[in-house]
């Protein structure tokens, strides 16, 4: 397939005259905080333009309402919608290629299976430095549209502010792998939420599992679910939230939970996994989670946006509204579940841009360039924020086979 190349064409009258506005090069070459997303369609269908102002979003426009500064940046045929939530990954362990050769009972059956039949693999991998690992799972989500991840596990570094990463929580891993669950579920002062893999299994050991964990549950913790392929209506009603994986629960159990009837028990939201049993790709879960007829358009779009926020209660994140923080993708298309990240032209995480279509470069002519790195993803050339292509190099010196769903020059 052969790269597009960046947009060529001049943008200059459009950007030096907004609506008989005249804004001088000498305006135009300040590094502001100030920027307006033009020609715009949001996810309810209007057009609107968008006005930034440091990390918030403070306006939104009608497509004649003039609001002249310095950053002027205009779009045609793009959707533009919350960065994405992704309510649960394993950021360090996103260099794997999925595992597994067979249908499962139960994650238990699936974790020695593939140490047995991968132990080689397993091995190179784990041998890269975790922080390696953790920094390409924070761009594996940047580059798909995902400003939020709600990390499962042990709290990680992660040297940049690219996207957030979320920790307010208390990570369990399951009732039978992890150590003295009980004790720190029922810890005085714990933080809550809990958050644990429960029903991860089709079989009865699966669904007695979660049954046991709300036996134990004795100061009545909030409890966030990861899986459920086993929940039931009754044990879905004891927790706050269930988050849905059908990637990872179709490729190692071939069934998903049967969110159609847990839905009006519990909220429902959606994670990825990491790619050791799912795609990189959270757009593909998207369409998987959709080809299920399971939940509505708008109840999975809310699974990764507004309700995903709420439930952990991240402030002013998951809306394109005023007042709210400038997580934002601006995408080409106007179909939500048709995108994939070749699409995003421009990403925001808290006013600042961390991704753009190579087409933009021009309009952002006084953004500092040397601040990010060139990728290309499906071939389409990218500008993401740090020095990606070093990541991979310093990656490769480990595992020099490894495979990257994107490539770099």
């Amino acid at each position: 397939m052969q790269r597009r190349k960046p947009f060529s064409g001049s943008y200059s009258e459009k950007i030096l005259t907004l609506k008989g506005l005249h804004l001088t090069k000498q305006l135009l070459n300040r590094n502001c905080k100030k920027m307006v997303l033009h020609g715009l369609q949001l996810m309810n269908g209007d057009r609107r333009s968008i006005f930034i102002h440091g990390n918030k979003i403070e306006q939104i426009l009608a497509p004649d309402d003039i609001n002249p500064v310095e950053k002027n940046i205009w779009f045609e045929d793009c959707l533009a919608f919350p960065g994405l939530i992704n309510s649960h990954d394993h950021l360090d362990y996103n260099l794997f290629p999925q595992l597994g050769n067979r249908t499962y009972k139960n994650y238990l059956e699936w974790g020695p299976d593939i140490y047995q039949q991968s132990n080689e693999i397993i091995q190179q991998v784990l041998d890269i430095p975790k922080e390696l690992r953790t920094k390409w799972g924070v761009y594996k989500n940047l580059i798909a549209g995902v400003t939020t991840v709600i990390q499962h596990g042990e709290r990680l570094s992660v040297p940049e502010n690219l996207i957030t990463i979320f920790s307010g929580c208390t990570s369990l891993h399951s009732v039978k792998l992890e150590k003295h669950w009980k004790r720190r579920l029922n810890r005085p002062f714990a933080d809550n939420p809990f958050v644990i893999h429960a029903g991860e299994g089709t079989d009865l050991e699966a669904c007695n599992e979660i049954d046991e964990l709300l036996r134990w549950n004795i100061f009545r913790r909030k409890l966030i679910a990861i899986h459920g392929v086993a929940m039931n209506e009754q044990q879905a009603e004891k927790f706050e939230a269930l988050v849905w994986c059908p990637d990872s629960n179709y490729f190692l159990l071939n069934a998903t939970a049967k969110i159609d009837q847990l839905k009006s028990c519990t909220k429902i939201l959606l994670g990825t996994d990491a790619t050791v049993s799912a795609n990189w790709n959270i757009w593909q879960h998207l369409r998987l989670a959709k080809a299920q007829n399971m939940l509505s358009d708008t109840e999975l779009i809310n699974a990764v946006t507004q309700k995903a926020a709420n439930v952990w209660k991240l402030d002013k994140t998951g809306s394109v509204k005023e007042g709210y923080y400038a997580d934002l993708i601006i995408a080409k298309g106007t179909g939500f579940f048709s995108i994939n990240p070749e699409d995003i032209q421009l990403m925001l995480h808290k006013g600042k841009v961390v991704l753009f279509d190579a087409s933009l470069l021009i309009q952002l002519h006084n953004i500092p360039v040397s601040d990010y790195s060139v990728i290309y993803v499906n071939d389409v050339k990218k500008y993401v924020i740090g020095d990606v292509p070093a990541l991979i190099r310093e990656i490769r010196r480990h595992m020099p086979a490894i495979k990257f769903p994107i490539d770099v020059d």
